[in-house]
């Protein structure tokens, strides 16, 4: 079993469809993001080569270090991702914990907690198939009836997991209620590996409380960086110093745009960086109305210009 990295503070960018693209990614690592992670990938896309799913698996050589997030039902197509992906990246995690009916109808993502050996067995299997640290992303369980993240957190370790991040909420709940770090921190308390926290972190107050209730090792950023990339420099500053600034989001979006034409980012991917960049600004639900109708980068350009 090969070690979790050793991390350079405590703030990780979580996997996330749409989003983490490498231009996205590179400007939160610039922001202090200590682990980024591509978009979640399907395995069997990977395995036959799918050019949608291999687009997504771009990187920078600059990327250190850099996660992939696999999902997947048949653990020989998972096995084999991994083994295709490990000389590209640094941690291969696999998604247990994504609710999205899509996954979950194929028997991925938080499906697999209705059979905690079958995703112990899954782990086990890449672990020694591969030379890279594996870890594992799981939610609670799958409705308030069946929380076993402690029983499946107990078997990846035993699997040969290096870490584990945990979603404070069921499957069931997807993005409703309250993430419930209480249960994150038994999860902390019951196994000898790094844990990694995640949910309702939306700003570095937030950080600071749940890493100190839960005691978790790192704490991972999902929502609150698609609209605020900036949090993980806010997050830094405020641990270090007790204060933290705000940046201007047409900066940051400026900022996003250079790296996306470096990177030749296409232009849907583009416009909804713009769209979620708008989120929280004064008027932002009419500037998206209005930023739906641009049809080129240039467009988008020009709007976010004249913010």
């Amino acid at each position: 079993m090969s070690s979790f990295p050793k991390l350079k503070n405590k703030a990780i960018l979580a996997p996330m469809a749409g989003v983490t693209d490498v231009a996205f990614r590179a400007l939160a690592r610039d922001y202090g993001a200590a682990l980024t992670y591509t978009e979640f990938v399907s395995s069997a896309g990977i395995v036959r080569g799918n050019m949608e799913t291999l687009r997504m698996l771009k990187v920078d050589s600059s990327e250190k270090p850099i996660g992939v997030q696999l999902f997947g039902s048949s653990t020989e197509e998972v096995v084999k991702a991994a083994i295709l992906l490990e000389n590209k990246f640094d941690v291969i995690d696999i998604n247990c914990g994504c609710p999205a009916y899509k996954v979950i109808k194929t028997g991925a993502g938080s499906d697999m907690l209705r059979k905690p050996e079958l995703i112990g067995e899954l782990v086990g299997k890449v672990v020694s198939a591969v030379k890279k640290p594996v870890t594992v992303k799981l939610r609670l369980g799958t409705d308030s009836k069946n929380i076993n993240a402690l029983k499946v957190a107990r078997i990846v370790e035993d699997a040969g997991a290096s870490a584990i991040t945990v979603h404070g909420r069921t499957a069931r709940q997807g993005y409703s209620g309250n993430a419930d770090w209480d249960i994150i921190r038994k999860v902390k308390e019951s196994v000898n590996i790094p844990v990694i926290g995640n949910g309702d972190v939306f700003k570095p107050q937030d950080f600071k409380e749940r890493l100190e209730e839960s005691g978790v090792d790192y704490i991972m950023i999902g929502r609150a960086a698609m609209t605020n990339p900036y949090i993980f420099r806010q997050i830094i500053d405020y641990l270090d110093l007790g204060v933290y600034e705000w940046a201007d989001k047409k900066e940051i979006f400026k900022a996003y745009i250079k790296k996306a034409e470096n990177y030749n980012i296409d232009y849907q991917q583009v416009k909804n960086h713009a769209l979620s960049f708008t989120k929280g600004l004064v008027g932002g639900k009419n500037l998206r109305t209005e930023l739906v109708k641009c049809k080129t980068i240039e467009d988008v350009k020009k709007f976010m210009n004249k913010i």
